[in-house]
């Protein structure tokens, strides 16, 4: 029992399958222990409060993937195992997508999205759904992450607390620290993949916009938004990236042919990483952070990296001061867009919903003033907002990453925590959250890797080889109780 504690509680999915595959353990029993401790430690005034609702056909699942492998029929590495799903993902196992929001409570999907098909045609059994930060952290600009209308607040696993702006996929985060399952899907637009992941001391990876369909999602921003998965190690994100990437009609996004690269093959030998420094690693480092950063950076260069330090973004200054117009444009049209078609709980659009939020405040304890915000904003045919999707690509594209890899000769950048996340999320760029430890105050401390759009294989492959040197998670007790 011990060994499937450890296993199923801190093992890698890929090691989890491997078991599966093996005949050590089946499907049904991985199911049923996360189900078991999800019941146990997810509830109540102590409960880490990360998991939303558990899907009524996850032994189902479960029990036929079993069943498939018992008659020879493996569909690959992550074939039997457990997972969750971040509530803005239709699914159609009964439960409700809400995107955290009280009003949209109710919401049964007429569908389910792509990813979540793909994973099911991987072999993947669907435990549940996990709380996010309402609407994606967009609702008020002084709400915690982690809070939710529908929810309340997420617990960190770990201890301490979660931040106002840590990022919407703190559940999924959660989740996989407190070994709920063996990995979660979440989403980011901006952080809400990388910051969580760094401040669990979990994996996370957010891929090149247009790399995973969106069809499927509660959007934010299109031109930003994109799924991606948690993990426990960057093999997993690798193998969960692989099952749900792809081309897919329902999002035209997926249709764009990016020209893949796989940077240096994973070898830290002579993997030159650029270190920007202006406005991005200098705006989160306190002096605990900072010993903690320069530790990891010295012991990549004895393994064989060239450190470019610093290899600052051209643009930094004026990225760090650009304030635009895009994440409420497109929030209001693109939901607009799926309230109007599908009508969920009689919210036909984002005013319905501001309008059910004024009548029940106490839904919305921290106010809705992003909400509103979005509401009154420019159509995304104004000039305004053309000029300002246009500036952001060129402040964190063009002058941004790209001309900081061309500058320094980098093959990845590389900073702490998710400092870069204003960038990578304008640019749609790929970011790999890797855990490396604890900073000198004890907290988890990690780092994001990034590179040009496109290059998911080659950010991928560099943090599988700095993994090796400096990756390190911290842990709770898997005791079964906390």
């Amino acid at each position: 029992m011990k060994a499937l504690s450890s296993l199923l509680g801190t093992g890698s999915a890929q090691a989890i399958g491997a078991a599966i595959a093996a005949g050590d353990i089946t499907s049904c029993q991985a199911t049923e222990w996360y189900l078991n401790r999800i019941k146990q430690d997810n509830a109540g005034a102590t409960g880490i409060n990360c998991v939303r609702s558990l899907s009524r056909l996850a032994l189902e699942e479960a029990s036929r993937a079993d069943a498939e492998l018992a008659a020879g029929r493996s569909r690959g590495p992550l074939h039997g195992v457990p997972y969750l799903v971040k509530d803005n993902v239709f699914t159609l196992d009964g439960s409700f997508a809400s995107a955290g929001a009280r009003a949209l409570a109710g919401f049964l999907p007429p569908y389910e999205a792509t990813l979540v098909m793909r994973l099911r045609e991987a072999g993947a059994v669907l435990l549940g759904k996990t709380h996010l930060t309402e609407f994606a952290d967009f609702v008020s600009d002084v709400m915690p992450s982690g809070f939710s209308g529908v929810g309340g607040v997420v617990r960190h696993p770990l201890g301490g607390e979660y931040g106002r702006g840590l990022g919407s996929s703190v559940g999924s985060a959660a989740a996989v620290a407190a070994g709920f399952c063996a990995f979660a899907i979440g989403s980011e637009t901006q952080n809400s993949i990388q910051a969580p992941a760094v401040h669990s001391a979990i994996v996370g990876f957010k891929p090149t916009v247009g790399r995973v369909s969106r069809h499927g999602l509660i959007p934010l921003v299109p031109s930003q938004d994109s799924p991606g998965p948690l993990t426990r190690t960057v093999e997993d994100a690798l193998l969960v990236y692989q099952a749900i990437a792809g081309a897919d009609m329902n999002d035209t996004a997926t249709l764009a042919d990016f020209a893949d690269a796989t940077g240096h093959g994973g070898i830290l030998q002579g993997l030159r990483i650029g270190v920007p420094r202006r406005f991005i690693a200098d705006n989160v480092m306190t002096e605990s952070r900072k010993a903690a950063f320069d530790q990891v950076l010295a012991r990549l260069a004895q393994a064989g990296a060239v450190i470019v330090d610093p290899c600052d973004l051209p643009s930094a200054d004026a990225l760090h001061e650009v304030r635009s117009c895009v994440f409420r444009t497109e929030f209001k049209a693109s939901l607009n867009t799926l309230l109007s078609t599908l009508q969920p709980c009689g919210m036909a659009s984002l005013a319905d919903i501001i309008a059910w939020n004024h009548a029940h405040p106490d839904a919305i304890p921290y106010g809705q003033s992003l909400l509103e915000a979005a509401n009154v904003s420019p159509g995304i045919r104004s000039p305004e907002y053309v000029a300002d999707r246009r500036r952001d690509i060129a402040l964190s594209q063009d002058a941004g990453i790209l001309a900081a890899l061309k500058a320094g000769g980098a093959h990845i950048l590389l900073s702490p925590m998710a400092a870069a996340a204003k960038c990578t999320g304008k640019a749609g760029a790929p970011v790999v959250a890797l855990p490396v430890g604890q900073d000198d105050e004890g907290l988890p401390f990690g780092i994001t890797l990034y590179a040009a759009p496109g290059h998911d294989q080659a950010v991928l492959h560099a943090a599988q080889a700095i993994e090796r040197v400096v990756g390190k998670r911290i842990t709770p007790a898997f005791d079964g109780g906390r």
